[in-house]
């Protein structure tokens, strides 16, 4: 069975990445006042960070549209048996609704809508296993059963500099985000149940991301399989990349990649979050 994989931007893959594992996407988009940017297609992270600091009135994002899904979709469906497509968390965007109406809509092709429960790093881990998994000639049940195992066994961590968006576009509770906000502190915040959490409330930037570091330290003490992990930023290169470097160092048997948070994420974070994910490396189990 030939078995196409989709997912969507705030995955944030390369082209390397699309191109060689035959990934396929559908962007999200970012509204500024009237003008709408496609991720990835219309619109790098560069020009967006550079755009927010030089608007008074903060951008806001869209899912994906139903007619570019359902273009996407009948694209494959002569080259295809089956579609997998991989979203970010349907807890934090309406973009896993669209894919399942569309899903169901489809005549020609059997597609099935799978929900990361995450965004960006975590969401990349997932999709590069099923196209991996596809190229190998698994089954649509046996590549949605690895992905239920990674997926337990991914976590992902990162700091975000200034909560209010995250609160404003409910993504974050008001509750947990007003306290941090109040006493100054840099939260680490992570993924459960697919909704962005308080994890811990720490002082400053640097202790937290050497809590992400002691966390990571656990993982490789206690799981029993080889660790593949990433390095993310919002238009925060160079200190994102120092951090890199600095676990690379420290944790020689893992495999490090490195990746960015665009305009989507961005637009509800903000310039300066980083932050780290890692699961089982597929690659060398």
């Amino acid at each position: 069975m030939r078995i196409a994989i989709v997912t969507d931007s705030t995955a944030y893959l390369n082209k390397k990445e699309y191109e060689e594992d035959n990934i396929y996407f559908v962007p999200l988009s970012v509204i500024f006042k009237d003008e709408v940017f496609k991720e990835e297609v219309d619109i790098t992270p560069e020009y967006f960070f550079e755009k927010v600091r030089q608007v008074k009135q903060l951008p806001t994002s869209s899912q994906p549209t139903v007619g570019d899904l359902t273009k996407l979709y009948q694209s494959l469906e002569e080259e295809y048996d089956a579609i997998i497509s991989i979203h970010l968390s349907s807890r934090i965007s309406g973009t896993f609704q669209n894919v399942y109406s569309v899903a169901n809509s489809m005549n020609n092709i059997n597609v099935y809508p799978y929900d990361s429960e995450m965004a960006a790093a975590g969401q990349a881990f997932l999709v590069k296993a099923a196209a991996k998994l596809a190229k190998e000639k698994r089954t649509v049940n046996e590549i949605i059963e690895k992905l239920d195992e990674i997926k337990k066994e991914t976590e992902i961590y990162f700091i975000v500099d200034d909560l209010t968006n995250l609160i404003k576009g409910g993504r974050l509770s008001r509750t947990a985000g007003g306290v941090a906000t109040a006493l100054k502190i840099k939260p680490v915040l992570t993924f459960k149940g697919g909704e962005i959490v308080v994890w811990d409330k720490i002082r400053t930037k640097k202790k937290a991301l050497k809590k992400i570091e002691t966390l990571l330290e656990e993982s490789t003490k206690e799981k029993d399989y080889p660790i593949e992990a990433t390095v993310v930023h919002s238009y925060s290169k160079e200190e994102a990349l120092v951090f890199k470097g600095k676990m690379e160092s420290k944790f020689p048997e893992v495999r490090f990649n490195f990746s960015f948070l665009g305009p989507v994420v961005g637009v509800h974070i903000g310039e300066g979050a980083i932050g780290m994910s890692w699961t089982m490396d597929i690659n060398r189990l």
